[in-house]
């Protein structure tokens, strides 16, 4: 059984980290499937998804260390639109746009300190959307 759903959420840009665990354990639990996997995806193109521990600390760290990788700067892309936010492309890009996370019993298969998060790398505030494709029995 395949079922779609959606969240949707404002951000605030550069580099904010959104915690959607208990989104997602939501839609999981308001869905006929019992056991399978979910997989998220994020629409556009300066937005990714990944796991982490929602903490203030390493997410400072985890914004410290994108700057560091990939640097604000003086991309192509910039002069070709003029909008300034190459890094965010490729910051995205690094992190990807979906992930995919078992669950069992309408409970997700994370570890103790796991979060499900969004990071939105663009560079202003933005309304995002997310599609979820629940997959299982």
């Amino acid at each position: 059984m395949v079922i779609t759903r959606s969240i949707s959420f404002s951000t605030r840009g550069n580099t904010d980290v959104i915690d959607i665990t208990e989104r997602v354990q939501r839609e999981i639990k308001n869905s006929p499937v019992s056991s399978g996997i979910i997989t998220i995806f994020a629409l556009g193109s300066t937005g990714g998804l990944t796991t982490i521990e929602f903490e203030s600390g390493l997410l400072s760290d985890f914004k410290d260390v994108m700057e560091q990788l990939i640097p604000l700067g003086d991309y192509r892309h910039n002069l070709k639109w003029g909008d300034a936010n190459a890094h965010s492309h490729l910051r995205a890009s690094l992190v990807g746009p979906s992930l995919t996370v078992p669950f069992t019993d309408k409970e997700l298969n994370l570890g103790t300190w796991q979060q499900i998060v969004f990071v939105d790398f663009d560079i202003r505030p933005r309304n995002r959307n997310l599609i979820l494709k629940i997959i299982g029995e």
